[in-house]
């Protein structure tokens, strides 16, 4: 072994042994956790147990297993397993526990009792955030995206899903019973003894699996929204960007900064849609960031005429692009936006320069709609370019004009769409990618989200630490 750099004898034996905190650097991140931690207040956040019990077996402080798990999350180590075995041989942990090993179950136990504790936690440090001054004075960016759940997909059914299993078994039965037919009309030998056995135990397996799938569509019709998930019960299955793809997940709800790209609020929401998110959401990175006033940047898939005045309403300012759902522009004819809308006179101008003028005002499915239109259709010579009726009718919803306001702003400003995704795309990426492929580790909606919040925690931690440093960091949150 010349010329080769040596270790240490196993079994030689130290007079001094080192400090543990000889073997964790200053710049070290574990530091920055310990900090943070050693500043709250678990009490007042909601934790339990943290005034020890007068009898029992002594507990583990709180702050011990929240240091552990926010140390975990931050290095990609989410389970309570492996966060057992790191206690027991990880330097970094041993120093940040105290050498205290709590077993998996304990570990476990902690996440899933102190859930809105440990969001609350997330929740402080966005606002230190705000108090280090890292987030931008009144701009988000909001978005949405799936997450895959501790459920299979055919562990869970749809409506579509059963039916088509349901008649995938029925094909099978009948080709099965066909198959005996034909056995039944050879010879008799053992050969077609045996096959006619064989067949007849497929088909018994399938109709005991029809009398299954029988039960779980009659639970699958008492549920609320029509579907039920087996493994994970609040899990829903949900279409993602790819065409004809999906999974059994949660759609997780994000509002980030468009300074640092830090997460201000997040949601986790079983509903596969994004239409219904954006007040709710945009209302929480309002209250987060302390502002009398906000922005914020979507995609098309929030908008929606009722959340975008609710936003109004609440003195944000949404900017998103509208969708083109209507099929007249792929006719060859003419969409609502090619008719100018002169508030002055309450009235469309056509684009043959005709005026639409207002008739009458009525009610659909709680919206309060303005009918507008004009009886010199019949003689124009566009008409085959606008419409197949009588006569072009233009219908106006009563906040017509918040949502014309939203179009207007896109069009002085048509880089939001790329500041919105290059800046909340990002952050679902990295955690995804920390994730791995299974993402979501628990079950329920109840848990998810704790296990949301502490990635979302650890996804600012890191993020902070790489905009002002280590150092800066511990030195900001001992000043707080």
């Amino acid at each position: 072994m010349k010329r080769f750099v040596e270790g240490v004898d196993r079994n030689q034996a130290t007079l001094f042994p080192e400090r543990l905190d000889d073997w964790v650097g200053e710049d070290n991140a574990v530091r920055v956790v310990d900090v943070y931690v050693e500043g709250l207040d678990l009490g007042g956040l909601g934790f339990d147990r943290v005034e020890p019990s007068a009898t029992g077996r002594p507990a583990y402080h709180p702050s011990v297993l929240l240091k552990l798990y926010i140390y975990g999350y931050l290095n990609r180590v989410q389970s309570s397993r492996r966060l057992e075995r790191e206690a027991g041989r990880n330097v970094e942990v041993m120093w940040l526990c105290g050498r205290l090993a709590p077993d998996h179950k304990t570990i476990a136990d902690f996440r899933k009792d102190n859930g809105p504790a440990i969001g609350k936690v997330c929740s402080q440090f966005v606002a230190l955030c705000r108090r280090f001054d890292l987030l931008a004075d009144a701009g988000v960016a909001v978005d949405g995206s799936k997450f895959k759940a501790v459920n299979a997909r055919d562990r869970n059914f749809t409506a579509a899903k059963m039916a088509r299993r349901m008649a995938q078994i029925e094909e099978s039965v009948a080709r099965y019973l066909h198959q005996l037919d034909s056995a039944d009309r050879q010879e008799p030998s053992l050969a077609r003894t045996t096959k006619t056995e064989r067949l007849h135990d497929k088909i018994a397996k399938l109709r005991e699996e029809m009398a299954r799938l029988g039960k779980l569509e009659a639970a699958r019709l008492a549920a609320p929204d029509q579907q039920i998930s087996l493994s994970d019960p609040d899990a829903r299955s949900m279409a993602t960007s790819g065409r004809g793809s999906g999974m059994v997940g949660y759609n997780v709800q994000s509002a980030v900064d468009t300074k640092h790209h830090l997460i201000v609020a997040h949601e986790v929401t079983n509903v596969g849609s994004d239409r219904a998110q954006l007040s709710n959401i945009a209302t929480r990175a309002k209250a987060a960031l302390g502002a009398d006033a906000l922005d914020v940047v979507a995609d098309r898939g929030y908008f929606s005429g009722e959340q975008i005045v609710a936003c109004e309403e609440a003195g944000i300012t949404v900017t998103l692009p509208k969708p083109q759902t209507s099929a007249n522009r792929a006719k060859g004819r003419f969409v609502k936006g090619d008719f100018v809308y002169v508030s002055a006179d309450d009235v469309y101008v056509c684009p043959a320069g005709e005026c639409l003028s207002y008739r009458y005002t009525t009610e659909e499915k709680g919206l309060t709609l303005h009918r507008y239109w004009t009886s010199v259709c019949q003689s124009c010579a566009l008409k085959d370019r606008c419409t197949s009726g009588k006569e072009r009718r233009i219908t106006r919803w009563q906040h017509e004009h918040v949502l014309e306001a939203v179009e207007q702003r896109l069009d002085k400003n048509p880089d939001a769409m790329r500041v919105r995704r290059e800046t909340v795309e990002h952050p679902f990426g990295t955690i995804k990618s920390w994730m791995g492929s299974t993402h979501f580790q628990t079950k329920t909606l109840k848990r998810v989200a704790t296990e949301m919040a502490l990635h979302v925690l650890a996804y600012n931690l890191k993020r902070v630490i790489n905009i002002i440093g280590i150092g800066a960091l511990i030195a900001a949150l001992q000043a707080a």
